[in-house]
């Protein structure tokens, strides 16, 4: 009969399934020198990639961060004013031809009022008591020579303005300018925004319709932000025609037309 040596103990004994001495199976039996079998571990699932809707809402969200400071920075940025130039001698020459104008009214004959670009200006600066700004230097001494208001109101040349509805306007309103080019008036306006000087630009056609005052806007600005058309016409359309806005643009019965042509405005009365 064969015989056997116990591989743990090394009793020798007939061939058999367990050890007579130690009492170790030989089938499960595994030497201590040699690797027992890995028991197989579950695998570890890798991360999840995100979605593409995911991914697509974090880039629109710092998009839509980054669009929105640069809205507010240009807006917030003042874009150049036009360079108008105002002397003594187009503000006294707007004003005679106003008076003119209105003198020719009177008699019931027609008469058109034709000003330049220097003489407007020169007018709206005798005519629009505006607030300066805070950081607004000194007036030149060069400007000094134009009439002081105060002094042409005392003289019954311009009428004081008494509109509580206007007060509360020029209060707020900075700096106007007025710019002609071919039949376009582009319009700078500098106005007070809680504390914070903000600039508007309006570019357009005027006329008369109906016996009120209408502008076709072509190109706008707020600050240093482009203004794009369909804002521009929708602006325009709440500013003119709203209810509570619409008489505040009635002109007189005596005036027929306003318009810009070849760099000039021009009024005709009827």
């Amino acid at each position: 009969m064969a015989r056997m040596i116990c591989p743990k103990c090394g009793f020798q004994q007939e061939t058999a399934p367990e050890c007579r001495r130690c009492g170790i199976v030989f089938a499960r039996y595994h030497p201590s020198g040699r690797p027992r079998p890995e028991a197989p571990t579950a695998a570890v699932p890798e991360p999840r990639r995100p979605g593409a809707f995911r991914r697509f809402y974090h880039v629109f969200h710092w998009l839509s961060l980054a669009t929105t400071v640069v809205v507010l920075v240009l807006i917030l940025l003042p874009s150049s004013p036009p360079k108008v130039l105002i002397t003594p001698e187009s503000v006294l020459q707007a004003e005679a031809k106003v008076k003119e104008f209105q003198a020719g009214t009177k008699t019931g004959h027609r008469h058109t009022l034709e000003l330049n670009e220097s003489e407007l200006n020169g007018w709206l600066s005798m005519n629009l008591a505006l607030r300066p700004s805070q950081d607004q230097p000194p007036v030149a001494s060069e400007q000094k020579a134009i009439p002081d208001v105060s002094a042409v109101e005392k003289a019954g040349e311009v009428a004081p303005a008494t509109d509580p509805g206007v007060e509360q306007v020029q209060s707020r309103v900075r700096d106007v300018k007025m710019e002609l080019r071919g039949d376009l008036l582009r319009a700078y306006v500098v106005f007070d925004f809680h504390g914070k000087d903000l600039s508007l630009e309006l570019e357009g056609r005027i006329a008369v319709q109906d016996g009120y005052l209408r502008l076709e806007p072509t190109a706008g600005k707020l600050g240093s932000l482009p203004l794009p058309q369909g804002t521009l016409e929708s602006a325009a359309r709440q500013l003119f025609e709203s209810a509570e806005n619409r008489e505040k643009f009635r002109v007189p019965d005596q005036i027929r037309d306003i318009r810009v042509d070849g760099g000039n405005l021009i009024i005709s009365s009827r």
